[in-house]
């Protein structure tokens, strides 16, 4: 069995206090830093202040790099600003507060995978990624990525012709009703 290359990181979440009687508070991602033995496995509060806001520290989540994603890496590389996507859910009932927090599920540096999170109405946020990695990325982007060759375009006078039904259609010159010659 091979491994894929991987890092480890670690996610900072944000609760934020907002004006809205409805909504007293919102989550966001805050930081996407490298994972630190000393962090544990546990989300932990790193911070509580009087107005409410909160900082929640989620480590030990696993960065894989897949074959069939370099494209997905070769689009975030070549934007004006590279980041780390981050999808997350808020938890069904609460484990480690006393009221449900946002929790990271999956972290990834490619753009199609938060594309396809994005179609499935997950919530995805993004943070500039270091450069330290942008570099890693970018040595697995560069061995695995082949862009796919333009295809020239047919003109469109060689395209077969069709009726509206897809049935193929033909065009004649030659009068099909109607007096015809001498008649």
């Amino acid at each position: 069995m091979t491994t894929r290359p991987h890092i480890e990181v670690a996610v900072v979440m944000r609760k934020v206090p907002t004006s809205s009687k409805w909504q007293p508070f919102r989550w966001e991602l805050a930081e996407v830093v490298r994972h630190e033995e000393s962090f544990g496995t546990e989300p932990r509060l790193l911070q509580r202040e009087p107005s409410g806001a909160e900082q929640w520290l989620h480590p030990a989540l696993r960065v894989e790099l897949f074959r069939d994603e370099a494209e997905g890496y070769h689009l975030n590389l070549t934007t004006d600003a590279p980041a780390w996507f981050v999808m997350w859910r808020m938890e069904e009932e609460p484990t480690v507060a006393d009221e449900p927090i946002a929790r990271p599920v999956v972290v990834t540096l490619s753009y199609h995978e938060a594309g396809r999170w994005l179609d499935a109405q997950e919530t995805v946020e993004n943070v500039p990624a270091p450069g330290e990695v942008l570099a890693w990325a970018q040595e697995f982007a560069d061995a695995h990525y082949v862009p796919e060759p333009r295809k020239r375009k047919r003109p469109e006078s060689f395209r077969r012709l069709e009726d509206r039904f897809g049935n193929p259609a033909s065009v004649s010159t030659g009068k099909k009703y109607g007096g015809g010659e001498g008649g």
